[in-house]
């Protein structure tokens, strides 16, 4: 049975509307004033409140909306001696569904009544297919996002396949992209980065060298200084690398950062000569992670420099090749490093 809870301070008026609607199937529940309703709202359900406007006490104004806060659902007609429109506003706009003079014709109550319920149905379908449809949006989209991981861990793999295979027959760059991309996402954490961009930052540093599968393997293991031509060639890898990456359009943020990771902070880096701010941050970051496994690594033309060293050696560069930030995130971060290693082997 429908449930209608009836509010009224005048008894023969609660008793009358009781009456009335029983006759007319309704299962009903009575209360003396607005604290009664509210407390009757807060332990069962009711799909109707009948409520009077002026009351002793918490006046029907004053329940509409903590009747509203407790069920969501309830259809609320509000009954009224006096015709004033203010009221009527206020009530209907704080979601009253009805608003009826006393004397209430009983024809006139059956009617309001139906169309409060039938209000009320629609009202909750139309809630409950909008969850249907947010819940399949939320799944529609969950599966997507998981089917875009996937391809962008497929291809992702097939790249370092490439830089596999290109480490492979170097001994000079072995493991260097995988340092990379570590140290990378460990200088955006110092940095205060969200995790995305930290991602974002493994992900180009792993992709970073791919272009130089298509620089000469005797310029890259020269043991002496380049000739101007010779490092032109060799600059030529991060277009080579971007026309490789072409098809990883969705990682389309890493492949930012690879294209500019050789741009320097004084604007004399290339492939576009940026400075300054001008750079991406994940670029800036990048170059520094870069420049620093490269000198802590063994080259054919000198000796690895120990990572203290070679903290010393790039503090000239603060300013010039590195924003300043950054390099000071890189000291915070090797110097932790070596600090760990140090107590460790101790």
């Amino acid at each position: 049975m429908t449930r209608i809870l009836v509010v009224d301070d005048e008894e023969t008026i609660r008793l009358a509307l009781r009456k009335f609607l029983r006759s007319r199937g309704y299962e009903v529940v009575i209360a003396g004033s607005g604290d009664h309703a509210l407390q009757l709202l807060e332990k069962e359900s009711f799909a109707l409140m009948l409520c009077d406007v002026r009351m002793p006490g918490m006046t029907g104004v004053q329940i509409v909306p903590q009747a509203i806060e407790r069920d969501q659902d309830l259809a609320i007609i509000m009954l009224t001696a006096v015709n004033d429109a203010a009221t009527a506003t206020e009530v209907l706009s704080s979601g009253a569904t009805d608003y009826l003079m006393k004397p209430v014709e009983l024809a006139d109550l059956q009617q309001a009544v139906d169309r409060a319920l039938h209000k009320r149905s629609e009202l909750m379908e139309q809630r409950r297919l909008d969850k249907l449809i947010r819940e399949e949006v939320a799944l529609r989209t969950a599966e997507l996002e998981r089917e875009k991981e996937s391809l962008r861990l497929m291809s992702t793999s097939i790249a370092e396949t490439l830089i596999n295979a290109m480490e492979a027959k170097d001994l000079y760059l072995r493991g260097h992209s995988q340092r990379v991309a570590e140290l990378a996402g460990q200088l955006a954490q110092e940095l205060g980065l969200e995790e995305k961009t930290c991602e974002d930052l493994r992900v180009a540093g792993r992709l970073h060298d791919v272009g130089k599968i298509g620089i000469s393997e005797t310029i890259l293991n020269k043991p002496g200084r380049l000739t101007a031509d010779e490092f032109e060639h060799v600059k030529q890898h991060v277009r080579i690398g971007l026309d490789i990456l072409a098809p990883l359009f969705h990682i389309k943020q890493p492949l930012k950062y690879v294209e500019h990771h050789h741009e320097r902070w004084d604007g004399v880096g290339y492939p576009l000569g940026l400075s300054g701010e001008a750079i991406p941050l994940g670029a800036r970051i990048l170059c520094a992670a870069d420049t620093f496994d490269a000198l802590t690594s063994k080259r054919a033309y000198r000796e690895p420099l120990e990572p203290l060293a070679a903290l010393d050696h790039l503090r000239a560069d603060a300013g010039k090749q590195f924003d300043p930030r950054v390099y000071d995130a890189l000291v915070s971060v090797i110097t932790r490093r070596v600090t760990s290693q140090s107590t460790a082997s101790s």
